[in-house]
């Protein structure tokens, strides 16, 4: 009892401690990718609404970084599009701030290296955004701030999707990656477009395929399975039918060894003697001796 209490307290550490590492590598790589987005902010002279690429190491050649700056009062009145990201209008930030910056991230190739779901496979990279406060432009790192869209989605539109053979947009769900490590599926209401009501990492999977298994080797295991029961019964059949013949066998034997004569001395032989006849001898001539 105490193995089985000790395995299960193990495992649950275990798996724990591995969910634990890879949200632990997924936001390492959010802090990485975010600081070379605000390399690209200071190396230019940011102008309101402009986007710029980051520059990454050839290490992660495949992803695809960016950032924008922008007022909080054009945000509110126009709302924003950035890549396959659209923000609503009235939508503001939280904390408010005069400026914000938005970092875009689409991981690319790399985006079933750092999110799996399971028994569901990408179709699509993961694509991400971020916001942070962007009125110090002069600041070392910026704070990360939240987006009230006053109740309205954030959508975010995939182009060119490429669903498995066999599969269509009724089998794709949007997948809303957290930052505390918890996944969210929905259903696509419209083709090629998820919705959000909040910043994050965001991918459209579909199930995995289950692979088929071959038929011939259950019509296989039928046959024999038939085949044995037949045999088996025969076999029972004939083994009872013996058991009957032994049985009555036996009887038949019992009966004779059953039958007691009665023992009379002749001369000096003992000899069995029957002391009542069934038929009594009749002479030819019709009389009794």
């Amino acid at each position: 009892m105490s193995l089985t209490l000790l395995w299960l307290v193990f495992s649950l550490n275990f798996f724990s401690s591995v969910r634990s590492l890879e949200n632990f590598a997924n936001d390492s790589l959010d802090t990485f990718l975010q600081d070379f987005a605000f390399r690209a902010l200071v190396r230019h002279r940011p102008h309101t609404g402009a986007l710029y690429k980051a520059n990454l190491p050839a290490n992660l050649s495949g992803m695809e970084v960016s950032i924008t700056r922008m007022r909080s009062r054009t945000l509110r009145k126009n709302g924003a599009n950035l890549s396959s990201f659209h923000i609503p209008s009235r939508s503001v930030p939280v904390p408010r701030v005069r400026r914000l910056a938005v970092v875009y991230q689409n991981l690319g190739n790399w985006s079933s290296h750092y999110y799996r779901v399971s028994g569901y496979s990408l179709i699509t990279s993961v694509v991400g955004f971020m916001v942070f406060d962007a009125s110090n432009t002069r600041a070392k790192s910026l704070r990360r701030i939240s987006l009230d869209t006053m109740g309205k989605p954030i959508s975010i539109h995939f182009s060119n999707l490429k669903y498995p053979d066999g599969m269509n947009s009724a089998a794709a769900r949007c997948a809303v990656f957290s930052t505390n490590g918890t996944i969210h599926l929905s259903d696509m209401i419209l083709p090629n477009v998820c919705y959000t009501s909040d910043q994050g990492h965001f991918s459209v999977v579909v199930p995995l395929k289950r692979k088929q298994r071959p038929w011939y080797p259950w019509v296989i295991g039928v046959v024999l399975g038939f085949a044995g029961l037949v045999l088996t019964s025969y076999f029972g059949l004939v083994f009872i039918g013996i058991l009957k013949t032994k049985r009555i066998q036996a009887m038949e034997r019992q009966a004779d060894e059953g039958v007691i004569f009665d023992s009379r001395w002749v001369r000096s032989s003992k000899m069995p003697f029957a002391t009542v006849t069934r038929t009594q001898p009749v002479l030819e001539n019709g009389g009794f001796p």
